[in-house]
């Protein structure tokens, strides 16, 4: 099972290499960059230059206002960077930050996301392969690249392509197209990926007659653990908080309606209306914390993520330690993991 590593969406741009290599020194096996308060591209192409063996992926990258040539440009610069380190995670980010946020056009997202995905692939295969690229869809067309801009072919080969998806069309077309599943932290239950992702996945792949096996799913579990219990108190407090705030967006209520807890999310979605931020973390009781945050302490969390995980994930998340002093600690657990 790989370990994977993410990064405060706030943090300075000056900050991410010291934090790519902390989190190698650690064991890592990569590390998640976000596309929110900077630019996701620029983040990973900090963190793989500072590194030597860590991937690094974003997680996830808003594609809908970016050019599929655009990204495919910078995704084959990292990856020839890297030496083969980077993975292009996508998602579709929801219409009212689309149109208001990006001043992009919206359409039907899972056929552009499909198309998104594909051209990437053609463009992949008329660098690497010298097939002549004719992408020609709804959404993107393709028939145009000059040797002047072809950037040759990679020793490494192209970078993987992983698509964020919740809703069922979504998740199927990553079971169709992608390279792996990158799942939300509202929506990596263990449950929620046997009952609902899995099939899905399976779903997508036997469309194109893939096996589901060569996709990978990640889980972006929020973990709750440090060096004691105290410690273990304060991280699902914020959990408890985080998930106050998650749930109050309707694309991520299948997980309460998973479980039972259908109103919950129009609570939430009300208290933000209202302005009543504060009130929102007293909503989430301790049984969803429970249900949905692995809580141990270092010395067991090893073993809670490895029962619920196993054969259901192949990557997982996992908090670097707020205290230096629990790094031989964390790269223990770490390593049981990985092994």
């Amino acid at each position: 099972m790989q370990v994977w590593a993410s990064m405060d969406q706030r943090m300075r741009l000056a900050d991410v290499s010291a934090h790519a290599r902390r989190a190698e020194a650690l064991g890592y096996t990569g590390l998640n960059v976000p596309d929110a308060i900077h630019d996701g591209l620029l983040l990973a192409q900090s963190a793989l230059a500072a590194t030597e063996r860590l991937r690094v992926a974003t997680s996830v990258l808003v594609a809908f206002p970016r050019s599929p040539m655009v990204v495919a440009h910078a995704a084959w610069d990292l990856q020839a960077l890297s030496g083969g380190r980077f993975e292009l995670g996508l998602g579709s980010q929801v219409r009212g930050n689309i149109v208001g946020r990006y001043s992009t056009a919206w359409s039907a997202p899972v056929p552009r996301m499909r198309e998104y995905v594909l051209s990437l692939r053609a463009i992949f295969d008329r660098w690497q392969h010298g097939k002549p690229l004719s992408f020609e869809g709804d959404h993107y067309t393709f028939t145009r690249m000059q040797p002047f801009f072809d950037p040759g072919p990679l020793a490494c080969g192209p970078p993987k392509i992983h698509l964020a998806g919740i809703g069922p069309a979504m998740t199927a077309l990553a079971g169709e197209v992608a390279d792996g599943l990158m799942c939300h932290p509202t929506n990596s239950s263990p449950r929620y990926l046997r009952e609902v992702a899995r099939p899905r996945l399976e779903k997508g792949a036997a469309r194109a007659a893939r096996d589901v096996g060569q996709v990978e799913l990640m889980a972006a579990d929020l973990v709750s653990t440090g060096p004691d219990a105290a410690a273990v108190r304060r991280a699902r407090e914020a959990v408890r908080e985080l998930y106050g705030f998650l749930f109050s967006t309707p694309s991520y209520w299948p997980t309460l309606e998973l479980y039972g807890w259908d109103d919950l999310g129009p609570l939430l979605r009300d208290m933000t209306r209202e302005g009543r931020w504060g009130d929102m973390k007293a909503a989430i009781g301790d049984e969803i914390v429970d249900t949905l945050s692995p809580s141990a302490t270092y010395e067991d969390i090893a073993d809670v993520l490895r029962q619920r995980f196993d054969g259901l994930a192949t990557r997982l998340t996992f908090p670097l330690p707020e205290d230096p002093a629990d790094e031989k600690t964390v790269a223990r657990v770490i390593g049981e993991l990985l092994s």
